[in-house]
């Protein structure tokens, strides 16, 4: 990276980019590929629809408390940088520390896992030839493929923000036409019945059941995560009081319509025992309610429309590890601005390794209860920040819903978080251990930083 040298983000992003970003970072592997892993565990349609409109509550209470708490402090970092500056470096750090682990790369991985499985279902005969070659098997093919759309968006990302914007502007319009193009054409004309959501067993509220409720909920709201996502970007937007809430509460709420109907599509278009345990659930929605030609098309949509959101994370995962960089908790190389691009190039290309790390290593799910797992801690601390600014009268920006919102956003996260840790222990301490690591770490950056 010769010729780089420090240089601080420019305020360049208006609203309309900034809910693409929101709506980019939401719509992504999430909502096409979870469906089927839900109603595997639920086996209940009116329970698996109803808890996406749940989750959906959770999300909109969240992207309330994160819009009031973003605009008071409007830099780019995310949690990083608010849990910093409301409370203490070290929860700010360990935000930071699991977004540059997990909280980003995860979700960039999960993307490009995604678009491979939606582009092998519509190219199957590219798994079979290179089975039958005996080149590679068809997993690995997929990941080899996940790998190549990872490096290619983290060049595109190289060349500098408006480059992004223009890229997330086209990717996510994109996106919107095709979810609400689906739902609206596969329940007006497509073939399905109603009857499918009639459950074929009743759901039990015991402690099994709940398990399965918080397990399915964490899930979702991998589906929902993005809705805090202006919040990563804050230096780099213009009017940040104004453009911060608005683009975290219109982005959230266009989400929730699309993904409640999408689901309602699924359940319509799928019989529940086939929806079990499908990933590219999309794809089989579109074959039972137009036919094997339809699906082809469409999940070769599917598969770029994955791009969007690819692409949103790696625009913001890098500028929390930057963030860091900046305030001396992390190598201090990541700090540096391109001064051609105007981009954090070597932190692109960091999140970028990560992520092709985590796509090389574990099952969907696995990786799936992990990053929710890892990304539900943070934000409910964040949330306990807008009592501290309203307390404290610091709050820029009064928005609606305090203090119910805000208190809810807590207890449902934690519920969600205790009952998934008993459903599944192994990934959800693993994910613990991920933020405890970062303890030494941060005391390590800590001793340094003081040093110099």
């Amino acid at each position: 990276m010769a010729g780089v040298e420090n240089m601080h983000l420019t305020r360049k992003l208006g609203m309309f980019p900034l809910i693409n970003i929101v709506v980019a970072n939401m719509i992504g592997a999430g909502i096409f590929v979870t469906s089927g892993l839900l109603m595997e565990s639920l086996r209940n349609p009116p329970m698996m629809i109803l808890l996406w409109g749940v989750a959906g509550l959770i999300a909109l209470c969240g992207a309330l408390s994160y819009g009031e708490v973003g605009a008071t402090i409007p830099k780019a970092g995310g949690e990083y940088i608010l849990l910093h500056d409301l409370f203490h470096p070290l929860p700010g750090f360990l935000s930071g520390w699991i977004s540059f682990v997990a909280g980003f790369s995860a979700p960039i991985a999960a993307s490009a896992i995604g678009f491979s499985e939606y582009f092998t279902r519509a190219f199957p005969e590219i798994v079979s030839l290179g089975y039958e070659s005996g080149i590679m098997d068809g997993e690995i093919l997929k990941k080899s493929l996940a790998v190549l759309i990872i490096c290619i968006f983290s060049a595109i990302h190289l060349r500098g923000i408006e480059t992004s914007a223009r890229v997330q502007n086209g990717l996510t319009l994109l996106k919107i036409i095709l979810v609400g193009g689906l739902i609206a054409s596969g329940l007006l004309f497509g073939k399905g019945s109603y009857t499918h959501f009639h459950p074929p067993v009743d759901f039990s509220f015991n402690l099994s059941g709940w398990k399965s409720i918080g397990l399915s909920l964490m899930w979702i709201m991998f589906a929902y995560s993005g809705w805090n996502a202006s919040t990563y970007i804050g230096s780099e937007i213009k009017n940040p009081v104004k453009n911060i809430p608005r683009s975290l509460l219109l982005g959230t709420g266009i989400v929730i319509l699309l993904y409640l109907g999408l689901n309602v599509f699924f359940v319509f278009a799928i019989p529940p025992e086939k929806m079990m345990g499908t990933i590219s659930i999309g794809g089989l929605a579109v074959r039972y309610a137009f036919g094997n030609h339809f699906e082809v098309v469409f999940s070769l949509l599917i598969s770029f429309a994955l791009f969007s959101s690819l692409s949103a994370f790696l625009i913001l995962g890098p500028r929390v590890t930057y963030s860091m960089a900046q305030d001396g908790f992390f190598f201090k190389q990541v700090a540096k601005i391109n001064p051609k691009t105007k981009v954090p190039s070597l932190a692109i290309l960091i999140q970028a390794f990560i992520s092709i790390v985590i796509v090389l290593s574990g099952t969907f799910d696995q990786i799936l209860t992990y990053l929710g797992f890892s990304l539900g801690i943070f934000p409910i601390i964040v949330a306990a920040g807008v009592f501290k600014i309203r307390i404290k009268k610091m709050s820029s920006v009064k928005l609606p819903g305090y203090p119910v919102a805000p208190a809810f956003f807590m207890i449902a996260s934690i519920s969600i978080l205790v009952l998934s840790f008993l459903e599944r222990p192994v990934e959800s301490s693993i994910a613990l251990a991920t933020v405890s690591a970062g303890i030494p770490f941060y005391y390590l950056m800590k001793h340094k930083r003081k040093t110099k």
